[in-house]
């Protein structure tokens, strides 16, 4: 028994697999460009209101950490004990405001994990698919140019909370179509934000006139999603 054990203890503290350096190279550089080629993706395509391209440029640092991390902990049986122990005390407390984005974080955690675990094939056909899959469900982006979809936020500055009611209305009888994506209501301001859509400009200029009409101290802003990011 003692000699089982004596192993076994062994097996915990000295058994490693051997990392060759240029596959490991490889991996790290295929990890950076999948993970690049993801952030464009996410810019193009993304619907998040916060600057999508900041966002974008933490996705290759992202990855690479996570594909380093699996690379080091698969080499030893020990190391892979630890860092459960180490993920068991590690709290997160980013602010993820949009559930896309934690889509998008999670796929650059598994560009890391299949690159980390030598899967390259699997990961490049995973990518790939999932790539497709976004491109076929947000096709209609190829056209927001052509159907004035913009995003419209709405602010003031004072204690007042928004007539959200009210705003509605109007943005029902100047616009196609309209969206709250996020509302936000604090003791010293107040914001509104929707993704909308207009027939001409025309119907830009009369939502402006009476938002102002309803609030002359409203903020008002227009954002066209092809031009900011």
């Amino acid at each position: 028994m003692d000699g089982i054990n004596f192993n076994f203890d062994n097996y915990l503290t000295q058994a490693q697999a051997q990392i060759s350096s240029t596959e490991f190279i490889l991996s790290l550089a295929l990890t950076a460009i999948t993970a690049y080629i993801l952030k464009k993706v996410y810019v193009r395509f993304g619907q998040a209101l916060s600057n999508r391209s900041i966002f974008g440029n933490t996705f290759v640092p992202i990855a690479m950490t996570t594909m380093l991390i699996i690379t080091i902990v698969k080499s030893s049986l020990a190391l892979s004990l630890g860092l459960v122990g180490a993920l068991s005390i590690v709290r997160f407390r980013a602010a993820i405001k949009e559930p896309e984005e934690l889509v998008y974080l999670f796929i650059c955690i598994a560009i890391g994990l299949g690159y980390g675990a030598n899967q390259i094939n699997v990961t490049i056909i995973g990518f790939l698919m999932t790539i497709i899959a976004v491109a076929l469900i947000r096709r209609s982006a190829f056209k927001v140019e052509r159907s004035n979809v913009m995003y419209l936020t709405i602010s003031n500055e004072s204690k007042t909370r928004l007539e959200i009611k009210k705003i509605l209305e109007i943005l029902e009888r100047n616009s196609n179509e309209i969206d709250l994506k996020r509302l936000d209501e604090g003791p010293s301001s107040n914001e509104a934000s929707f993704v909308t859509s207009f027939q001409d400009k025309s119907q830009i200029l009369q939502l402006r006139e009476d938002l102002f009409k309803l609030d002359n101290q409203l903020v008002v802003t227009f954002l066209d999603n092809t031009k900011i990011f």
